[in-house]
């Protein structure tokens, strides 16, 4: 059996190691268009504040790992599927032959118009990180366009850097595709207490070279100056090179409860799965870790024959903004809530109900047992009576989570 695996990130290795451990004869090669050993670009911020060298970002750090498991490492970019020849061409002219195939092609950074002039930058690779790294020197003049969270985290790296930090954000507060407005503007206060510049419901209307500097025209009428912008304003699947494949793509590629597409033996994951939301059952592209690791397990177990499910992809986002700790799962943003929040510390908590269900949460300044909101919502727990003592304080989650477990067990 040939598997080919498009994307050597963390979905696509995760799911070479479990073919290889399901599969023990069959030929596995995984493509990476970077000349670089596989590595998670969620690492790539700490390794600019200096947290990590460039080995720490590496998915596997012990020499020879894939040559022990066999496993190809094919550099290159795919450019087409032919899904009758069943073939991958790259783009130099070489074709690889599979009899299994899995797109775990990731996404791509992308770049607003007129943000292709020297000293602009996105921070998705190492290439970008080392950039970065070049010019980001103590008191340099840092303008960061985008507040999401991949954002929050080249912020943590870029104040670390001892940089002049300016962030602007589109949205009505910071990390709004993961944060409720009271979550997202409390993180916002927490930041510029801590000497970043944030301008929220603005955007860059242009970008101009000026005196060896640039200058960023914001919608507001402000001008700002800095010797380096950062351009962190979200992500896309890489799906183009799927034209013409067969493959139903959507906002990500449309995948079955078993990852995979409506054509058979194509499968994916990761950042590039569009697939099952695990509360409405509605196509999502959830591009966090967790769910591309776990969609990974699946897909592979399906590919090597076995005949596994997921249960839907699930909103799990944990966020540590200068040393200020957010969270958020499920369905946070939808439901019947409930809010609690102490300004003056930094505490804010709001749960999102269906009926008796907790179906989202949302919590910042709290690390204690929040792991007990996802289990409450995973489980698709029915809180009975605990539901509206969760109402009246949504601070009794833990007592709520073991009351229920004791009650099923």
């Amino acid at each position: 059996m040939r598997h080919l695996i498009i994307g050597n990130g963390p979905a696509g290795i995760v799911a070479a190691e479990t073919l290889r451990r399901l599969d023990p004869a069959a030929d596995i090669a995984v493509i990476g268009e970077e000349a670089e050993p596989p590595y998670s670009r969620m690492a790539i911020p700490y390794l600019l504040s200096g947290a990590i060298a460039e080995q720490g970002t590496r998915l596997r750090k012990e020499p020879g790992h894939f040559e022990r498991l066999n496993i190809r490492l094919v550099q290159g970019r795919a450019e087409k599927v032919d899904s009758t020849a069943r073939t991958v061409t790259l783009a130099d002219g070489g074709v690889l032959a599979y009899d299994r195939l899995l797109i775990a092609s990731g996404s791509h950074a992308l770049r607003p118009p007129g943000m292709d002039l020297p000293g602009v930058h996105a921070c998705w690779t190492l290439a970008d990180a080392r950039a970065i790294a070049e010019r980001a020197k103590p008191g340099t003049r840092v303008l960061q366009i985008g507040a999401g969270f991949i954002g929050c985290i080249i912020l943590e790296a870029l104040v670390a850097r001892g940089v002049k930090l300016t962030v602007v954000e589109m949205g009505d507060r910071m990390v709004p595709r993961m944060m409720t407005e009271g979550a997202g503007n409390m993180i916002r206060r927490w930041v510029e207490g801590r000497g970043v510049a944030v301008h929220v419901n603005c955007r860059v209307e242009s970008l101009a070279a000026r005196d060896g500097a640039l200058a960023a025209k914001l919608d507001s009428g402000e001008t700002v100056h800095a010797d380096l912008v950062i351009c962190a304003a979200g992500v896309a699947p890489n799906v183009a090179f799927l034209k013409g494949s067969g493959v139903d793509v959507g906002r990500g590629v449309r995948v079955d409860a078993s990852m995979q597409t409506k054509v058979p033996g194509i499968y994916a994951a990761g950042d590039v799965a569009e697939a099952a939301d695990f509360h409405s059952g509605e196509p999502t592209v959830n591009a966090i870790q967790p769910n591309a690791a776990e969609q990974a397990r699946i897909a592979a177990g399906n590919m090597a024959g076995e005949n596994t499910r997921t249960q839907g992809s699930l909103a799990i986002n944990v966020l540590d903004t200068l040393g200020l700790v957010s969270t958020s799962f499920g369905q946070w943003w939808a439901g019947d809530g409930v809010e609690a929040v102490d300004e003056e510390k930094f505490r804010y908590l709001s749960l999102q109900f269906h009926d008796d269900v907790l179906i989202g949460a949302t919590a910042v300044g709290l690390t204690d047992h929040v792991g007990a909101l996802r289990g409450l919502i995973q489980g698709r727990v029915k809180l009975g009576a605990w539901k509206q003592r969760l109402q009246a304080d949504p601070s009794q989650f833990m007592a709520a989570y073991l009351g229920c477990a004791q009650k099923a067990a």
